[in-house]
């Protein structure tokens, strides 16, 4: 990018001198209620459901390209473009967007530490209005770049072989069966436990712990991340701020999005149930 020397997290104030710039395109995945009530100038919402693909197992699916087809209109992104996306619960549907866009091979992204509470403690401009985007000539081509992303097939043969490394990012009664959110609870197998939101700092406003901390507290669980590691939750809405503190970390990360809602509601799925990995 020649305008904007972001990396994939920047802070609130970072933002401000490109505010209104034509290649900058701001993303709020806000509930609609904040959005309309104040939001970052020039940011246009998105609504969540227009990240997913729902299928009879599975609730937070990666969408078919016609669909991110239409999420690039939707966003009139073109390849020089710089997206920045941020919403009011510490970034996982932020994170998940960031992560669509990957997996379309679109980089030029990045994360506001904190979201829009960041933003307002911060003091920043905000704005009520609604934003109608310019349309533009040459939007980016919706074509799959699947690194970033593993199916249930890929996976089921990974944690059969016990070749790599699981992170469960949900809330540890999901993890033990205590809570069941499918047809079955529990946990896949080898995959440790680590909640998506212990990588937020709630008396910051909602920004992530410092990363030094974050690593120290995976490497303390007896994560490796010199290896690969698949990340999941129930539908790929959490895990998309795990997803973004993997990269952050320099991990080799993919996101398994058929995630629980997939695994735990197929009766043939290999889980275990209790504190343990396996």
């Amino acid at each position: 990018m020649t305008h904007f020397n972001f990396d994939l997290l920047i802070e609130a104030e970072d933002v401000v001198p490109f505010l209104g710039h034509e290649q900058l395109r701001i993303v709020d995945l806000s509930r609609r209620s904040v959005y309309e009530q104040l939001h970052i100038p020039g940011a246009v919402h998105l609504a969540p459901k227009l990240l997913v693909r729902q299928e009879e197992y599975a609730s937070g699916l990666l969408p078919e390209l016609e669909q991110l087809q239409s999420l690039i209109e939707y966003l009139q992104i073109s390849p020089e473009h710089h997206v920045v996306a941020y919403d009011d619960e510490g970034g996982a549907w932020a994170g998940r967007l960031i992560w669509n866009l990957h997996c379309l091979g679109f980089e030029n992204t990045s994360l506001i530490n904190g979201g829009i509470h960041a933003w307002l403690a911060a003091q920043l401009p905000t704005s009520s209005d609604a934003v109608q985007l310019p349309e533009i000539a040459n939007l980016v081509t919706a074509e799959l770049n699947l690194q970033y992303r593993i199916e249930y097939d890929e996976l089921l043969d990974l944690v059969e072989r016990q070749n790599t490394q699981l992170w469960d990012c949900r809330t540890e009664d999901e993890y033990t069966g205590l809570r069941l959110a499918a047809r079955r609870g529990g946990h896949i197998p080898g995959a440790r436990h680590f909640e998506w939101s212990t990588a937020l700092n709630r008396q910051n406003h909602l920004k992530l712990q410092p990363l030094e901390r974050t690593q120290q507290r995976l490497e303390h669980l007896g994560f490796n991340l010199n290896e690969p590691v698949v990340v999941y939750c129930q539908s790929h809405h959490r895990s998309g701020l795990a997803y973004i503190v993997g990269r952050l970390l320099g991990w080799n990360i993919r996101a398994y999005d058929g995630a629980w809602s997939e695994w735990g509601n197929r009766l043939s799925s290999p889980i275990i149930t209790g504190e343990l990995p396996s």
